[in-house]
C-alpha cells in the first residue's frame, strides 16, 4: 500500500529545508569585463576615479563664465570676446577672464575658470573675434562636472547584484576590466520515468514525450545556471541511485522529474535517503499543483524531486528550486522574481488546508491590468504557456473574489 504523504506548509517546508543546504557549495572567479553580463558580483565595487575627469560639455557651442551672460536678450546681447576653440580629446590649454569665451563642441573639455556653455543657437557673431550671446546661462547650465556622474571613493555596485548592459558600461567607465563574481550554479536534471520517451521519438501506446527536462533547463538558463542533462532514466532503484549520484558529484544542486509521487515504482525518496543525511526532508506540501513535492539534502547539496505534470513541475520549480539556485548564485533577495498588482477577473475558489498558485494570464482593459486565470489540470503544458505567471491564495484562505488585487509573480 502506498505511504501516506505527511504534508507541511510551503513555510514550514523552507524552515526545514533550507537551513540545511550549504550555502558554500558555490565559489567565486575572476572574469573579464566582456563575459561578464548576467553575472553575479561577489564583491561591491567602489570607484578609484571621477567620471567624468573633467568639467565637459553637454552641446555645442561657446563656454563662458555664467555671470557675463546674465541680463542677455535678443535686443541686448551680451558680448564676449572669443579666445580660441576647444578640440575633442584634448586639454582645453586657455582659462578663462571676465568677458572671454571659447569655441567648444559637445564632449570637450571646458577652461578653467568656465561654469556654463551657451548652445550656438543663441550666438551671434559679430565680427571676426566678438560674438552676441542672446539669452543667458545660469553656472552649471549644459556642462557635466568632474566627477558629477561618478566620483572617487562612491559604491558604484553591490556584492549580491546581476550585472546587467548598463552596469557594464559603468565598470568600464570607471576603468574595471575584470570582476570578481560567483561561479555559476550547476544544475543536474534527470527525468524518470519508463512512459517518457526524448522528443525526437514517436511515443508508442501509453507514452509521453520528455516535456519536463526541456522546460526545467530551460528555467534555469533563464536565471543564469548551467545544465547538465543526465537523460531518461527507468524506474528502477538501481539505474536512478547510480546517475543520481554521479550528477551529485558533478553539479551543485540536482532536480528528479518524475519521482516525487508515492506510488510504488517511483524509487526518488528511497534514493536521495540512501544517497547520504539527512536525505528526505520534506516530502509532500499542502500546494496546489506539486503536493507530492521531495526537497532533500545530501551532504548540504539540495536535491529536488519534482512531480511529472509539466505545469506542477514548473510551478515548484518556481516556488522551491529557483530561491535556493539565486542564494547559491550570490544574488541578493531584492534582485529575484519581479511581483506585479492587477485586478482578478473572476472569482477563484481554494480547498481548505492547501495553498493554491493560481497561473493567470495579463491584459489591459481600460488602462488597468487584470489576471485571467488560465484554469486547465496541471499535466496540461500549454496552460503554462497561455500564462504570464501566478498568484497565490493563502493557505486558510477560501477564495478570491472577482475583482480583488492580486500579486502575480511574473514568469
Amino acid at each position: 500500500m502506498a505511504e501516506i504523504l505527511k504534508l507541511v506548509t510551503v513555510e514550514e517546508a523552507f524552515r526545514a529545508f533550507l537551513p540545511q543546504v550549504n550555502k558554500d557549495l558555490q565559489g567565486t572567479e575572476v572574469v573579464d569585463l566582456s563575459v561578464a553580463l548576467n553575472r553575479v558580483l561577489a564583491e561591491d565595487i567602489v570607484s578609484g576615479v571621477d567620471v567624468p575627469g573633467f568639467h565637459r560639455s553637454t552641446v555645442d557651442g561657446i563656454a563662458v563664465m555664467a555671470r557675463d551672460t546674465f541680463g542677455a536678450s535678443e535686443s541686448l546681447p551680451a558680448l564676449v570676446d572669443i579666445a580660441g576653440e576647444v578640440f575633442m580629446g584634448q586639454d582645453a590649454g586657455i582659462q578663462l577672464a571676465p568677458g572671454i569665451g571659447v569655441k567648444i563642441p559637445t564632449g570637450g573639455m571646458l577652461p578653467v575658470n568656465a561654469d556654463a556653455v551657451v548652445m550656438i543657437e543663441y550666438v551671434e557673431a559679430f565680427d571676426d573675434r566678438t560674438v552676441g550671446i542672446n539669452r543667458p546661462v545660469a553656472p552649471g547650465e549644459n556642462m557635466v562636472r568632474a566627477g558629477e556622474d561618478v566620483a572617487v571613493g562612491q559604491h558604484v555596485l553591490n556584492r549580491g547584484h546581476r550585472l546587467r548592459p548598463q552596469d557594464i558600461g559603468a565598470l568600464a567607465g570607471i576603468g574595471i576590466t575584470e570582476v570578481k563574481v560567483f561561479e555559476v550554479v550547476r544544475v543536474g536534471i534527470i527525468s524518470t520515468g519508463d512512459e517518457v520517451v526524448d522528443p525526437a521519438k514517436e511515443p508508442g501506446p501509453g507514452q509521453v514525450r520528455d516535456i519536463n527536462s526541456y522546460a526545467l533547463a530551460a528555467q534555469v538558463e533563464e536565471i543564469g545556471g548551467q545544465v547538465t542533462r543526465y537523460g531518461i532514466i527507468p524506474d528502477t532503484f538501481e539505474d536512478l541511485y547510480q546517475v543520481t549520484a554521479r550528477a551529485l558529484q558533478e553539479n551543485h544542486l540536482v532536480v528528479l522529474s518524475g519521482g516525487s509521487s508515492v506510488g510504488t515504482r517511483d524509487n526518488s525518496a528511497k534514493v536521495i535517503n540512501e544517497l547520504g543525511s539527512p536525505g528526505v526532508v520534506v516530502h509532500g506540501v499542502s500546494i496546489r499543483p506539486g503536493k507530492p513535492t521531495i526537497l532533500g539534502i545530501v551532504n548540504g547539496q539540495p536535491l529536488f524531486g519534482l512531480p511529472g505534470h509539466p505545469a506542477s513541475a514548473m510551478v515548484i520549480f518556481d516556488i522551491f528550486v529557483k530561491p535556493v539556485i539565486q542564494a547559491l548564485q550570490g544574488l541578493s533577495p531584492d534582485s529575484r522574481q519581479p511581483v506585479i498588482r492587477a485586478r482578478l477577473s473572476r472569482n477563484m475558489a481554494s480547498g481548505s488546508g492547501r495553498e493554491d498558485h493560481v497561473r493567470v494570464a495579463l491584459v489591459e482593459r481600460d488602462g488597468e491590468l487584470w489576471a485571467e486565470p488560465i484554469l486547465g489540470k496541471s499535466g496540461l503544458i500549454t496552460t503554462m504557456v497561455q500564462a504570464n505567471g501566478v498568484f497565490r491564495i493563502p493557505l486558510h484562505k477560501e477564495g478570491v473574489q472577482a475583482g480583488e488585487i492580486v500579486e502575480v509573480r511574473i514568469f
